[in-house]
């Protein structure tokens, strides 16, 4: 028998025995009082664009470091070829510092004492792999002076500094072409180690080049390290992400005192099919990890398992986990589809990725602050952040989610300043969202997120919720509905007394027998316990249906518009749907989002169908005037009685260009519908309340899609918005509770 490779190196086998029984530092007790990350702010990269420079173009932020004091933030802006720069003297209101341009790809920064170490891809082909790690001097954020470059002879990918500032090590990948073979493995020159001795200035310091050949079973001669992670003793760990394995080096002596297998992972009660539906049900066996990020965690190592690599066979990783090994290689602890389940219940789970890497966890990073020990995992495509609290370092527990933008890469924690800040690389004006820096502090003193979720015994799978009401008869219970980017539509039965709301159940619609797959976008409860629901058509396939549903989900009768009003669609249909408490509960109210063809500028309809006599009328109302480029429309009717309503209108707008996000009162009572070819009567509004300030209240991203609101019994008034199945968007929910309505 083989023996284990640290075995035959005596010098690292004391080394990592002596690691791997260190103890954690501090008490495993909990503080008597638990806090909780809060974002404080989102700062999103574009505003650090010159005046000159169009506003719209591509920046990101991928990898981000913090200055020694934790008041300057530095990110990588890889389309720009920038270093970008923030002040967070103010964590609450981040400030641009611009940018400092490159002559390449930056690819990680780290920062040492008043040094910032850029590391710059300046690689002509995969074939001649080259880069540099640049010094800035950072004393002056404003201006940064570069003051050495160190040849690194290779691509760089990822670069830290050691806690004890004696060393640094930069991971030099010289990654392989994807268009080659398929992008299989070996693709030479190989990758290797570089440690750089941080002694006396800049100019003088010395690098080594530690090799990482020979070590996996997997193309042995191509190690393509991924990421770099130094511990108090001068252990870096280094992932070889395509080779699926770890390795350990001593800087002080430059040398690999151990290496193993990340090993595989079977999942149980995943998604793998890319079907509309998210249905975890699945099983993925034997799945290579191929970790992407790795962290110290104590004496542990932790390791963002996002299975990155397609083999020779078309095997996908997909690993979607996190997995806690020793330094011996041991296994102790594996997430599992953990992970993934508890984004499934915060409703990020990204459908559209359910045949690749689900969740895809990408990045990962641990610290302590104070006696609480945290470790944090990204993922990519849930965008979002789970914390867990490593009391037990061996049994991780999950403390909170935090929300971030699109596509989060770079994980920093600054306990020193209490923050974490989350960089998300993802960026298109054109579809609304943007690359940002998510800031966080740990200060509240329960979880702010998620504001809604499903419950925790069970596995209810949702997103995209587009309408929603109040139970007819029980206070504090609520009815929501997704819209059309799933299918098998259903009814979401929802607890508002608890905290966050908790999704309790679901109602499958069904049509003798079979499922349905309707674009729900409002729904509201008759007196009897059936519902009226709302299901937009498309102007072509889909008709605009008002859909009458026992409580079961049982579709009991569908209504159509005539034939001469459904002709006139020109694009957004219906949205909400409302039944007064104090009229016949066969008559419905319909909002239509926008104007249709003969409808004067500015005027959307709102429909009265009576199911007892099958005629429509409809009442005009007077929309908002659009943004620049952007229109607005209606998303919800929430009936109030005595002939009131709330009527919810929004722009298309995200971010800062947000404008109209309100809700406003209308009084039909004393008006009578028209029929088509008559006059519509223009409705009176005036304003409930601006939902901005509510929805700006937790220092995020301004969703555009506010869609539903109802009001219960108890005269409580909540809104939700539309998370769109976080595709081309953060998948944030915000469930507000808004106090009190009169009716």
């Amino acid at each position: 028998m083989t023996a284990p490779r640290f075995a035959r190196r005596p010098i690292a086998l004391g080394l990592l025995l002596a690691l791997s029984t260190t103890p954690w530092g501090v008490s495993l007790a909990a503080p008597s009082v638990e806090r909780y990350f809060e974002r404080i702010a989102t700062f999103p990269v574009y505003r650090n664009l010159p005046a000159q420079e169009d506003p719209s173009r591509q920046t990101a932020a991928e990898i981000t470091a913090a200055s020694e004091d934790g008041t300057t933030l530095l990110y990588t802006d890889s389309p720009s070829e920038r270093l970008g720069l923030v002040d967070i003297t103010h964590p609450e209101a981040p400030r641009p510092l611009g940018f400092v341009a490159l002559e390449g790809e930056p690819t990680s920064v780290a920062v040492h004492r008043h040094y910032a170490l850029v590391a710059i891809n300046r690689s002509t082909s995969h074939s001649q792999p080259d880069g540099v790690l640049a010094v800035f001097d950072i004393r002056d954020p404003s201006s940064p002076q570069r003051i050495a470059d160190l040849p690194l002879g290779g691509q760089p990918d990822s670069v830290a500094v050691a806690p004890s500032g004696r060393f640094a090590a930069v991971a030099i990948e010289n990654e392989r072409d994807e268009d080659l073979n398929d992008g299989l493995i070996p693709q030479l020159p190989g990758g290797y180690l570089v440690v750089i001795d941080l002694k006396g200035a800049p100019s003088t310091w010395k690098t080594r080049q530690v090799s990482l050949d020979g070590l996996s079973e997997i193309a042995p001669n191509d190690p393509e390290p991924e990421y770099v992670s130094i511990n108090d003793l001068d252990i870096a760990a280094v992932t070889l992400q395509e080779n699926n394995h770890i390795a350990l080096v001593d800087l002080r002596r430059g040398r690999l005192i151990n290496d193993f297998s990340a090993g595989a992972v079977s999942l149980n009660g995943v998604d793998t099919e890319e079907d509309d539906r998210i249905q975890p049900l699945q099983v993925l066996s034997d799945r290579r990890r191929e970790p992407d990020a790795i962290a110290w965690a104590g004496p542990l190592l932790a390791t963002a398992n996002e299975g990155d690599y397609e083999d020779a066979d078309g095997i996908e990783g997909g690993s979607r986990s996190f997995s806690l090994f020793d330094p011996l290689g041991g296994l102790r602890y594996e997430a599992g589809s953990s992970l993934e389940q508890a984004f499934i219940r915060a409703g990020h789970y990204p459908e559209s990725r359910s045949e690749n890497k689900g969740i895809e966890p990408e990045g990962v990073a641990s610290a302590r602050y104070g006696r609480q020990h945290y470790l944090f995992v990204g993922s990519e495509r849930g965008n979002a952040v789970a914390v867990y609290d490593l009391a037990r370092p061996w049994a991780p527990r999950l403390h909170q989610l935090l929300p971030a933008g699109v596509g989060p890469e770079g994980l920093l924690p600054i306990p020193g300043r209490n923050l974490f800040v989350a960089s998300s690389e993802e960026d298109s004006a054109d579809d609304g969202y943007r690359s940002t820096l998510s800031i966080y502090r740990l200060s509240a003193e329960r979880a702010p997120y998620p504001e809604i979720r499903s419950r925790e015994d069970q596995l209810i799978p949702w997103g995209a919720l587009s309408g929603l009401t109040a139970d007819a008869l029980a206070a504090g219970q609520l009815y929501a509905v997704p819209d059309s980017y799933y299918r098998a539509s259903r009814i979401y039965r929802i607890d508002s007394q608890s905290t966050p709301a908790v999704i309790e159940g679901e109602i499958e619609l069904r049509k003798n027998g079979a499922t349905l797959d309707y674009d729900l976008e409002g729904i509201a409860q008759r007196s009897d316990g059936s519902f009226w629901l709302a299901s937009e058509g498309n102007g072509k396939d889909r008709p605009n249906l008002l859909v009458h549903t026992g409580r079961d989900g049982t579709v009991l009768a569908e209504y159509p518009l005539p034939d001469a009003v459904a002709a006139q669609q020109t694009s957004n249909g219906f949205e909400g749907v409302a039944v007064a408490p104090d009229e016949s509960q066969e008559r419905a109210y319909v909002a239509f989002q926008r104007e249709w063809k003969n409808d004067p500028d500015g005027l959307a309809r709102i429909g009265v169908f009576d199911a007892r006599t099958g005629d429509w009328a409809f009442f005009h109302y007077p929309l908002e005037a659009a943004p620049d480029g952007g229109w607005v429309g209606l998303s919800e009717l929430t009936a109030l009685g005595n002939g009131e309503f709330l009527v919810l209108e929004r722009d298309n707008r995200q971010g800062p260009q947000a404008q109209v996000k309100r809700l406003y009162r209308i009084d039909l009572g004393g008006l009578q519908p028209a029929t088509e070819g008559h006059a519509f009567p223009v409705v009176t509004k005036r304003l409930e309340r601006d939902l901005l300030p509510a929805l700006k209240n937790t220092g995020g991203w301004v969703v555009d899609k506010v869609e539903g609101a109802a009001v219960d019994r108890s005269g409580q008034l909540y809104v939700v918005t539309d998370n769109d199945g976080v595709e081309d968007a953060s998948g944030e929910t915000r469930f507000l509770r808004l106090g009190t309505v009169n009716r």
